[in-house]
């Protein structure tokens, strides 16, 4: 398995593939997006449909009951209401897949190019699997989705990695999605919408606006670079000049235990101390929200609101179909601040309750800045958005989709921010300094780290 790893090393320093080039692969997603038909156009629940509002169990759903229903949740404290919105409820595992290859000892991945009815760009680049359990038990009568026989017997196949991990807790209740990597070696027939990438391609096309989706950027977080101990030898291979030497040190030599008993302790405190709690409610009995034909929308400031829309996709199993998406109110913002500190790169990072998290809380980014905030900012959100107005010490700066299956052109600006070091007694409560290999070495424990942190990981690039 190590030995795979360091092939996936190899395939991180290869930014320009030898089966495809990346300017191949540029102009392949945009031939896609000329061909492909994508009609989405906001709608209204009428009588007698496949989605409606169940009044009596307060929820939007569909008549198979199956992918998900969106219902009412509120943080209660003692019995009280504290914060309440709809969230949607799915509570099926699905696959979120990378099938891995070895051509010339560098590691291929298969991506897809894909398109979902909510994505603000048409086609953009997925892992080789991305599919529900209603959709592997084709539910909506279509055909079981490409390579899914891989992930079905995956035993048979060399598992890089195999993890369970959370998605949006403000948007889902306690969903979780099973991120998945594995490494075959028999000959894999390329369907039209695949293409082979190596590593250094997708964090280079990760600099492209919306062009690589959620699911692959949380998959891509898990390679668990850090399991393993590497001897000089190994490392002074990739130690070139192309590479960023500090931080690639800091991501294959730090101790993966930097750091980790601290904040487990702090995370584990929360989630057993918690004296808020969620619970899941009518959507009549939200307050501040009002369900019409058009959807749900809040008479207050909120960071959404749910819409109905009439969807058409070709090349899809079903071309045509009617669904609610999330529609955001505006652009939230991600960051992550990191700092040269001893030789070392260190990235701070903050535990944060997310009202539909599996366990409450988690390991989330520096900063979690949604489009509406009703919390005063601390000193350290004080200084980012400061430095940012500035444009002082920021590394990298990119809008990314959220996931268009569910939400309609959400898109999040993801900030990686250089800064000085803070001695950790003068840092907020919550604001933990750690290393990317300890980082990495949570990610490969279930539901500690959130999407957000995960994705803004699997952006940080060494050349």
């Amino acid at each position: 398995m190590k030995n795979d790893v360091i092939k996936i090393l190899r395939s991180w320093m290869q930014k320009d593939g030898l089966m495809n080039s990346t300017e191949n692969l540029i102009n392949w997603i945009g031939a896609m997006n000329q061909s492909v038909i994508v009609h989405v156009k906001e709608s209204v629940m009428r009588p007698n449909e496949y989605w409606y509002f169940n009044e009596n169990k307060g929820r939007i759903e569909n008549k198979r009951k199956e992918f998900f229903s969106i219902q009412g949740i509120q943080y209660q404290k003692s019995g009280l209401a504290l914060y309440e919105q709809p969230i949607i409820v799915q509570p099926e595992i699905g696959f979120l897949g990378i099938i891995c290859k070895e051509f010339d000892g560098i590691m291929y991945f298969l991506m897809q190019a894909k398109v979902e009815p909510g994505n603000v760009n048409g086609v953009q680049i997925s892992p080789t699997i991305q599919a529900t359990k209603s959709n592997f038990q084709c539910v909506h009568g279509g055909k079981l989705p490409e390579y899914f026989s891989y992930f079905e017997n995956s035993k048979k196949y060399t598992i890089i990695f195999d993890q369970v991990q959370s998605e949006q807790g403000m948007r889902f209740y306690k969903k979780r999605n099973r991120n998945i990597m594995i490494k075959v070696d028999e000959e894999i027939e390329i369907k039209p919408n695949f293409q082979w990438m190596t590593l250094g391609q997708i964090k280079e096309l990760m600099k492209i606006d919306n062009l690589v989706n959620m699911d692959t950027r949380t998959v891509l977080a898990c390679i668990p670079f850090s399991t393993y101990h590497y001897d000089d030898i190994e490392l002074s291979a990739f130690a070139t000049n192309m590479c960023n030497d500090k931080l690639f040190h800091s991501i294959f030599t730090a101790n993966i235990q930097d750091g980790i008993e601290l904040v487990y302790n702090y995370l584990n405190s929360k989630k057993m101390f918690l004296d808020v709690t969620s619970k899941l409610v009518k959507l009549q009995d939200l307050q501040a929200w009002e369900v019409t034909d058009k959807g749900i929308s809040c008479n207050e400031k909120a960071n959404f609101d749910i819409r109905f829309y009439d969807i058409e996709i070709s090349g899809r199993e079903v071309r045509f179909w009617k669904q609610p998406l999330v529609r955001a109110a505006g652009k939230g913002i991600f960051g992550l601040m990191v700092c040269l500190h001893e030789g070392m790169f260190e990235y701070l990072v903050a535990v944060r309750q997310e009202i539909g998290a599996f366990d409450s809380v988690e390991i989330g980014p520096t900063i979690f800045c949604e489009s509406v905030t009703w919390e005063e900012p601390d000193w350290i959100e004080t200084m980012f958005h400061e430095r940012l107005a500035r444009k002082e010490g920021v590394l990298f700066d990119s809008l990314f989709s959220e996931e268009g299956g569910r939400f309609y052109h959400e898109q999040n600006r993801n900030i990686i921010m250089e800064i000085e070091y803070i001695e950790p007694q003068s840092l907020p409560e919550g604001y933990f300094w750690m290393s990317y290999s300890s980082l990495n070495g949570l990610i490969q424990i279930n539901n500690c780290l959130n999407i957000q942190l995960r994705n803004l990981l699997s952006i940080i690039d060494i050349q």
